[in-house]
Order: C-alpha cells, then structure tokens, then sequence
C-alpha cells in the first residue's frame, strides 16, 4: 500500500505597499502558486482586485497573516517596515536600496542575522540575462583582469512626486544609479574611494544627470552615469568593461535579437519610460522573486545577499557626500 504526502499549503506573501513596482514583482509570486496579501495606505484594493490579493487594514494584521513579506514601499520606510517584519519573525524581500542610510542598512541586516531570517533586497539588475553573461565572462577569465567599467542608465522621472525629494528617495543616486553601483560592485569588487557630480536642469530639478567614479581596491576604475530625463525619455541602459585581454559591450538600444512588430512596438512605446522595458526577455523581476522562493525552500543562498544590498547603500551614500562637500570620499 502506498501512503501519499499531504498537500504542500502555498507561502502566504505580504506585499507591503501596492505601487508600481509592486506590479513588477508580482507575476513572480503568482508564478510560485503564493497566496498573496496585501497593505498599503493608497491602491490596496485596485491591487487586491487585480491579482486576487487579501487587504488588510493594518500592517499588523497583515504580518500575522501572512510568511513572508514583500517591502515595496517608498524608500524612506523600508527600515522601519523590514525591523517590524523581522520582529513578527518573517522573512523579507526589500526593493532597493534597503535603507536610505548606511547606518539603517546595516542595522537590518544585522536585525535579520539575530532573527534567523532571510532578507533579501530586490537588486534586479543581477538578474538581467545580460548583466548575468557579462559577471559569468568577466568571473571565467574572458576579458583578463578588469581594468574599466562603464555603466548608463537613463530614463524619465518617476512620476510619484516622493522621487524628487532627496531626503525620502535619496535622489538619483540612491534610486536609479545603485543599480550600476551594484554592478560595478559584484563585477569589480570593494569600492576604495567615490568622486560623483550632479548636474541639475535649470528649468526643472527633476531633470537631472549624475556621474561616479569609483576607485576599487583591486585598482579597476567604474564610471557610472545615471540621467532622470523629461516625460517620454526611453528607458536605455549600457555597459561597457574592458581588461587586458578583451572587452565586453551591451546598449540595451541596440540589436536586443528580438524583432517587434508594429502592436508590439507600440506597447512598448506607452510605457512611462521608468522601469526597464522588458517584453522581449524572461522578466527579470520573476526572476528574482523565484530564485528567493527558492532559497526559502532549500536553504540555498541567493545571487543578492542582504550584505550586498547594505555595501551598495554604504557606496551610494559615499557618491552623495561627494556631491555635497565637492571632494573624493572615503568608503
């Protein structure tokens, strides 16, 4: 006689905030068979509504309902939100940048480390198949030892008017450019020292550019470039990373090998020029959330760690007293 297991009951996922990008990491849960909730102080039940989610009223209630959180809140709160998550003894999935300090970064990593829990912060970029290729070439020797990375990252505003205060988004670059900060990280190593400027349109100051230059302790020099355009700037991003035995090139506004046709390319067209546009690839935010549910699931350790998403807000935050003293910081 065979005996068979009882049904495995789905996670019970807690999406903490129903804004934009929680739209992006949503198809990756459904995609697991999670049971979702969801709180959030504007949009809950337009999301509810959209995905089949549970509402709840308050954060504490959604905490005791739920296994695991999902923080896609503005900036500002994601320390506090991660700390209360991790006290209900949940784990945790924080968009980026974990914090908006070094010093809260730290904390909740070392908060998830007394807890026993698992903190992953949402750094999607890594799972980018052609930032992935470029880490698997650069890791096998292809290019030789690293020398220079370039990194651009441009597209429109955020529409939510919270970006264009500095004190809840960290701007620029704690928001849009800590994507590549993180890339020149996990490609080239510690960061021994950060020069940035920034360049604010006279016109409107939610126009900007930003530049960082990043000296790593391994002696291989990172630019980035990040730019917060007008209404209708398509979203495009590059990398360039040369060593002493070749060099690896990618601009997202070239031959992507993807060809659309007319419906398609309007589509694409529509979109409001903040987040990627990634209709031609597998989504890379169903990538990330996968590969979390997966290390829930196995122990396994993820491409992310929550020290990573800390070390990238410590260099993002280095680049940002560069811009206010004029000098080259320390990290």
């Amino acid at each position: 006689m065979t005996t068979s297991s009882p049904p495995v009951a789905p996670v019970r996922v807690g999406v903490i905030g129903t804004g934009g990008i929680s739209r992006a990491h949503t198809p990756g849960w459904l995609e697991t068979g999670a049971e979702l909730h969801c709180f959030s102080l504007d949009g809950a039940e337009e999301y509810a509504e959209q995905f089949g989610a549970t509402v709840h009223a308050t954060l504490e209630d959604l905490l005791a309902a739920v296994d695991v959180v999902d923080v896609c809140t503005p900036t500002a709160v994601h320390a506090e939100i991660v700390h209360q998550a991790l006290d209900a003894g949940k784990d945790a999935v924080c968009e980026k940048p974990l914090a908006l300090t070094t010093e809260d970064a730290r904390a909740v990593v070392e908060h998830a480390d007394r807890a026993g829990r698992r903190l992953f912060p949402a750094h999607v970029v890594r799972f980018f198949p052609q930032y992935a290729a470029a880490r698997a070439a650069v890791e096998a020797g292809t290019i030789g030892r690293i020398a220079v990375l370039r990194f651009e990252r441009t597209g429109s505003f955020p529409t939510q008017p919270w970006f264009a205060d500095e004190s809840q988004s960290g701007g620029i670059i704690m928001d849009q450019m800590i994507h590549d900060i993180d890339q020149a990280i996990w490609l080239a190593g510690p960061v021994e020292r950060v020069y940035a400027q920034q360049s604010i349109s006279s016109s409107t100051e939610t126009v900007r550019t930003a530049h960082a230059v990043l000296t790593h302790t391994g002696g291989a020099i990172s630019h980035c470039r990040g730019l917060w355009g007008p209404p209708g700037t398509t979203f495009r991003y590059t990398f360039d990373l040369a060593g002493d035995a070749g060099r690896l090139q990618y601009d997202s506004a070239g031959d992507p090998g993807v060809v659309f046709d007319g419906v398609a390319t309007e589509q694409q067209a529509a979109g409001d020029g903040f987040l990627p546009d990634v209709s031609g690839m597998r989504s890379p935010y169903a990538e990330e959330i996968l590969e979390f549910a997966a290390a829930l699931r196995s122990g396994t350790p993820t491409r992310v760690s929550a020290a990573d998403g800390a070390y990238a807000v410590e260099v993002s935050r280095a680049a940002l007293e560069s811009l206010r003293t004029g000098r080259s910081i320390t990290c």
